[in-house]
């Protein structure tokens, strides 16, 4: 994004923010996004923020339009913009299936009117195409509907604007939703803007809430994490390299340290992070559960094993055991995490819920029974302490705890 230098508060360099909301995505009732939500929290963050520019600006909002002409003359007069300009669009992503092509849906729109009522894709990169390089930043909160999300997964990707940095995340149909709020990683990329007193950049603002929020398994991040690790002339921004497959991400930070040759860094702040997911995800699991326990050791030396620093890496840990295909241990780990968080916060905390949710996904996941049973107990303990918990989370982990106990051990 540009940062304009002093004495260039020209009219030639004004900038622009277009804040669109589409239709919200709803399943089974539970709002998967909100987007009027997310644009009213982002309507809280001054547009010199937003854009990482002092630049005089103007600010567009368009929610609970029903109209897709009206939303291509605003987007068009954004992208006529001289300065600086951040796009952010949160909604439902559909296809329509007669003319083949990916859709933000509006206000009312419907499978049967997808042609007419909601926004095209194809205009969003068209109108932004031509803008200068350096000047242009979308960023994306999105649900895909069951009708888009094979589309995007045979596309590999969602179609971004070449000439814009492309950052956010794209929801799979399976979520069910939680409470009609700000989404988590639109909350989280706030956050970062509200905590850092320095703007970070780009890269590092997504970087972060992909890293915080609890994203559903499947979430295809744009750009994928592992591409966080490359320089940024080899990032493919035109589509997901990726997808984050994990409801709780490893953390991902801010600077891409090249690849480490020891358990800690030698610079110091570097944060190790990146690297240890990208050789995760490259397959060499050991390597990376090596650095992270190295890591881990380092943590509990200078904060504690009780510090909200050791948890989050208890946390990391689990994660790649996930990763790994080791459920026993990120079992463990992950109930391990959710029994220190709920020591220090409210029980109904997003990063509570969020370890216990990872704890159960992965107790599932284990088909030793000696071993499931063991965890399960646990498990029980951890999800009682919730009373926010969905009653039909806890009901099920107690119908396998009745089968388990009620089956021999084959091992």
């Amino acid at each position: 994004m540009h940062i304009d230098e002093p004495g260039q508060h020209s009219s030639q360099q004004r900038g622009h923010v277009l804040l669109i909301a589409g239709d919200a995505a709803v399943r089974r009732r539970a709002v998967q996004v909100a987007p009027s939500a997310n644009l009213a929290a982002l309507g809280l963050v001054p547009a010199s923020v937003l854009l990482n520019s002092h630049a005089p600006s103007d600010t567009t909002y368009l929610d609970g339009a029903r109209d897709p002409n009206t939303v291509l003359m605003r987007l068009r007069a954004a992208a006529a913009t001289p300065g600086p300009l951040l796009v952010y669009l949160s909604g439902r992503l559909t296809f329509d299936r007669r003319g083949r092509d990916l859709h933000l849906a509006l206000a009312g729109s419907t499978a049967s009117t997808v042609r007419y009522t909601a926004l095209p894709w194809e205009w969003l990169v068209t109108e932004l195409r031509p803008r200068p390089a350096g000047l242009t930043t979308v960023v994306l909160d999105l649900v895909a509907d069951k009708a888009a999300w094979p589309v995007l997964t045979e596309l590999g990707g969602l179609p971004v604007p070449a000439a814009a940095e492309t950052y956010g995340v794209v929801v799979p149909p399976a979520f069910t939703g939680g409470e009609n709020t700000v989404s988590s990683y639109t909350r989280h990329w706030i956050d970062q803007l509200r905590r850092n007193p320095t703007r970070p950049s780009g890269v590092q603002l997504h970087a972060f809430a992909v890293g915080a929020a609890a994203l559903p398994p499947g979430t295809m991040a744009l750009p994928a994490t592992r591409a966080l690790s490359a320089p940024a002339e080899h990032q493919q921004r035109g589509r997901v390299e990726e997808p984050v497959r994990s409801a709780h991400p490893v953390p991902a930070a801010a600077v891409v340290p090249a690849r480490a040759q020891a358990p800690v860094p030698a610079v110091p702040g570097q944060d190790p992070r990146p690297h240890i997911h990208a050789l995760a995800t490259s397959g060499r699991h050991h390597e990376a559960a090596t650095l992270a326990q190295a890591w881990e050791q380092h943590v509990l030396q200078i904060h504690g094993y009780t510090s909200p620093e050791a948890t989050e890496w208890a946390e990391i840990r689990a994660d790649l055991a996930r990763m790994a295909g080791n459920y026993r241990s990120a079992t463990q780990l992950w109930i391990g995490a959710g029994r220190s968080r709920l020591a220090r916060q409210s029980p109904d905390a997003p990063e509570v819920l969020a370890a216990a949710a990872g704890a159960l996904y992965c107790w599932t996941q284990l088909k030793d029974e000696a071993a499931a049973r063991e965890a399960g107990l646990e498990l029980l303990r951890l999800l009682d302490a919730l009373p926010s918990l969905e009653p039909r989370l806890l009901r099920l982990t107690r119908q396998r705890m009745e089968v388990l106990n009620g089956t021999p051990s084959q091992c």
